[in-house]
């Protein structure tokens, strides 16, 4: 009994190590991705002889399965608690709002608006790329000030210039 719950808890570890190590890929954070390979492929493997050397047999490989699914939850939540990364935030109104404007760039989020032409009417949009940490709490600003906005984010890939680039560098600089 006591390996059937040691492969449960590798599994528990193994897959969240597993989504974040390919979510630090995807965002081009090599080196802790491979440190975190490293680890995984420990876990993996010891885990992995668990199930074929023990008497249990398809009992292993179902609590290896669960643990599998349950890691996948865990890596996650984890992973959207930390946040890494940034959003590109579109925003969609029917009427010009000044307040809002205000709110959003009073919070500190860098905001650039437009006027477009829509279906109907004028339109305005309001663009706005901060850290995906803040996500939440730009979505909520924004709902509180304008309850039929349209709304969008996007991760963007990579970007260069601007004024949140800008004050990044200035940020380092001061460290």
């Amino acid at each position: 009994m006591k390996e059937i719950l040691l492969i449960l808890l590798l599994q528990l570890l193994y897959v969240p190590l597993f989504t974040l190590r390919t979510i630090f890929l995807v965002k081009n954070i090599t080196m802790l991705a491979s440190l975190i390979g490293i680890v995984e492929m420990l876990i993996y493997v010891f885990g992995l002889s668990l199930v074929f050397s023990g008497d249990q047999g398809f009992l292993a490989m179902l609590v290896y399965a669960v643990g599998f699914g349950l890691g996948i939850i865990i890596g996650t939540r984890i992973e959207q608690k930390l946040a890494i990364g940034y959003i590109y935030v579109t925003i969609n109104t029917q009427n010009r709002n000044e307040e809002l404007i205000k709110v959003i760039r009073d919070e500190g989020f860098a905001l650039t608006t437009y006027v477009g032409e829509g279906r109907d009417s004028q339109r305005y949009k309001y663009e706005i790329l901060t850290k995906r940490n803040r996500e939440k709490e730009l979505f909520m600003l924004v709902q509180h000030h304008e309850p039929t906005a349209f709304i969008i984010s996007y991760e963007p890939k990579s970007f260069k210039g601007g004024f949140l680039v800008k004050r990044m560098k200035q940020h380092k600089k001061h460290k």
